[in-house]
């Protein structure tokens, strides 16, 4: 999940690694990867989306956004129908359209993991507001910024939002979202990391000071590597594109890997091969590539 925002600009044709085995499937993130700017999917993307599954390669749409946010591709699953949402958080069946998503796979973060996330937090980064996201609901505290499309279930301290006799105890939680108006979001990451250890995954996918914190070892790594491993598909036989963060465990897994021309530098220093932005139709470029090496 991430607000528009480029990081850096494409100025380059795509790199494309030396092709060793066949893809079996596709991982792509969304914002500031597939869509462009303006939050749209290109025509041309969607012709080589569909072409690739009719290729017999999977494509799952691997991002931050959390199930409620997917209709902007619920159009484009094709097959399987699943999503990997909340950073790994959750596996999401899209085929039910808007509002009528099927969690198949919850790995969701324990209060008393998130509990100390924030107490942590607060200690290292005073001045830090914080958000709760659930599988259903979203609430925050009240001086949380209006960063979002929607408007919160509630408006309470993190600590009573995350209590265990709260409001939200029986919905699990898939991620807090932790803000600060002053720091510079590199800076933040690293604070942030170090202060909560493992006692959650922290990343970034905004340009903001915004993290997003997940359960001990829940990334989109690991989500996508259960759902691979479900199929009998190596990471060798995966191809992967991102732009943030958020992604770089995602690309290091994979066997072959794209920053897009717009990505963070440690997207580009993580990736295998880079491609042209998101704006310029990256993913479609390499997929058409992939698609054209089979021929």
């Amino acid at each position: 999940m991430r607000d528009n925002g480029r990081v850096t600009s494409a100025t380059r044709q795509p790199e494309t690694p030396a092709a060793t085995t066949p893809p079996r499937l596709i991982a792509t993130d969304l914002d500031g990867t597939l869509l462009r700017d303006d939050k749209s999917v290109s025509p041309r993307t969607i012709a080589a989306l569909a072409a690739a599954e009719e290729a017999g390669i999977e494509v799952f749409f691997v991002t931050g956004r959390p199930a409620r946010w997917m209709d902007v591709v619920s159009d484009h699953v094709h097959g399987h129908g699943l999503a990997i949402c909340g950073n790994g958080a959750a596996v999401v069946d899209l085929h039910g359209g808007p509002g009528a998503h099927r969690f198949v796979k919850v790995r969701e973060l324990a209060r008393e993991n998130a509990l100390d996330a924030v107490r942590l937090l607060r200690e290292a980064a005073p001045g830090t507001v914080y958000a709760v996201e659930q599988t259903f609901g979203f609430n925050q505290e009240p001086a949380y910024p209006k960063l979002h499309v929607e408007v919160p279930d509630s408006l309470a301290p993190a600590e009573d939002l995350l209590a265990p006799d709260s409001h939200t105890a029986g919905e699990p939680v898939l991620k807090i979202l932790a803000y600060h108006p002053e720091l510079d979001p590199d800076a933040f990451l690293t604070l942030a990391r170090l202060a909560i250890g493992d006692r959650a995954n922290v990343t970034r996918s905004s340009p903001s000071a915004l993290l997003e914190i997940s359960g001990p070892g829940v990334s989109k790594a690991s989500t996508l590597a259960l759902c691979c491993a479900e199929r009998g598909i190596s990471h060798e036989e995966v191809v992967a594109f991102g732009d943030m963060p958020n992604d770089v465990e995602m690309l290091t897994w994979a066997g072959r890997s794209y920053a897009m021309g717009n990505a963070h530098p440690d997207v580009v220093a993580a990736a295998s091969g880079r491609t042209v932005a998101n704006n310029d139709d990256g993913v479609a470029v390499v997929i058409e590539r992939l698609l054209d090496e089979r021929r």
